[in-house]
């Protein structure tokens, strides 16, 4: 790994004396490339250099810890050894994820789809629970959460909804949610006091960039229609809502929460390169390998990765085997440290796979 690390060091001092070549600063697109590689390479250079100059002070410590003659001096040698060696090993720690390969989408915007699954209108109730723990997430991390379409039921609840939220890092957080989450609870419905089991699936597809996935105009249907409003003076007269059909997979997106007609169909296209970006994506993992439906994240659609269960005041992550108690507080967006959970067991999954030492 250091050998790795000492190439990596070289390729940005490299880099670095490039920009001081006529050429390179003449060339407004070589330079922009240098710049953004550069960009890439900085922190785990820095990270290096920090542990080699770790790593030097450790060993001439250790040295004095062992030849020192004053007996007061040999022990405040040995304490400030045993600090440094904690410090070389978070440093190695570190640099071992940062080698891993980082997936592009990472910092990328998403758009959030939940759909009530099994339960009728018990489920539409979930969909509306997960829409609000997600968006009061985003709220405590200083994102912002947007709606794009939503399709309400007659008692605040959610057939379907789709949003968006804004924020550096959005998709690297939040992609461990994807899959199918299930609760068990007494719904408000419920008369007798049976506990009930519902579903709800959710979908994080992260924004995708006009030149990442081409859409042909031939390939789209595109509807207008009156947005749905709640009543009074707010219903739009004007025609705004969009809905987007694209022909060759059948996908059907639609938005009605922005105020234009053209709003709305920026909005629709930005849904609809995400969910065909994601759909190749999954083409491609399912082509190179089946083993990665067992890894956290693999983005299933089918797998159950979540219980809330109600009665016994449980949540589990059954991916992790993850048990967090006290649900009002995890619904009410407090789930840092389960995703925080996720991410750790992703990273060591990526690290045995990578056989970095």
């Amino acid at each position: 790994m250091l050998d790795k690390l000492a190439q990596i060091e070289k390729r940005y001092d490299d880099l670095h004396n490039l920009m001081a070549d006529p050429d390179v600063t003449t060339n407004p697109t070589r330079l922009r490339e240098i710049t953004r590689e550069l960009s890439t390479l900085e922190n785990i250079v820095s990270k290096f250099r920090d542990y080699r100059m770790t790593h030097d002070a450790l060993e001439k410590t250790r040295a004095m810890a062992r030849e020192e003659s004053d007996e007061e001096m040999r022990a405040l040698a040995k304490e400030e050894a045993s600090k440094l060696e904690a410090d070389e090993n978070h440093l190695y720690s570190e640099l071992r994820l940062l080698l891993l390969p980082k997936d592009p989408r990472d910092d990328k915007d998403v758009f959030i789809e939940i759909r009530a699954g099994t339960g009728g209108d018990e489920a539409a109730l979930f969909a509306a629970d997960l829409f609000r723990m997600y968006t009061r997430y985003a709220e405590d991390k200083g994102w912002k959460a947007e709606l794009v379409d939503e399709n309400r039921t007659g008692l605040k609840g959610y057939k379907e909804v789709v949003f968006e939220i804004k924020g550096k890092g959005a998709f690297s957080r939040m992609k461990f949610e994807s899959g199918v989450h299930r609760v068990q609870r007494v719904p408000a419905t419920e008369a007798q006091g049976r506990i009930h089991t519902s579903t709800a699936t959710v979908a994080v597809l992260a924004e995708v960039d006009d030149v990442e996935i081409e859409i042909k105009p031939d390939d789209l249907k595109i509807d207008i229609f009156h947005a749905s409003g709640h009543g009074g003076q707010n219903v739009q007269k004007v025609a705004t809502a969009v809905r987007i059909t694209h022909l060759p997979t059948g996908l059907i997106v639609a938005c009605q929460d922005q105020r234009s007609q053209l709003q709305n169909k920026i909005r629709a296209m930005g849904v609809l390169r995400a969910r065909l970006y994601e759909m190749e994506i999954e083409r491609q993992q399912r082509e190179t390998t089946e083993a990665r439906r067992a890894q956290v994240g693999s983005g299933e659609r089918a797998e159950k990765i979540r219980t809330y269960n109600f009665p016994q005041d449980r949540l589990t992550d059954h991916r992790i085997g993850l048990t967090a108690h006290n649900l009002p507080r995890l619904l009410d967006g407090d789930i840092e440290e389960i995703i925080d959970a996720l991410i750790l067991q992703d990273q060591s999954e990526k690290l045995k796979s990578a056989g970095v030492g």
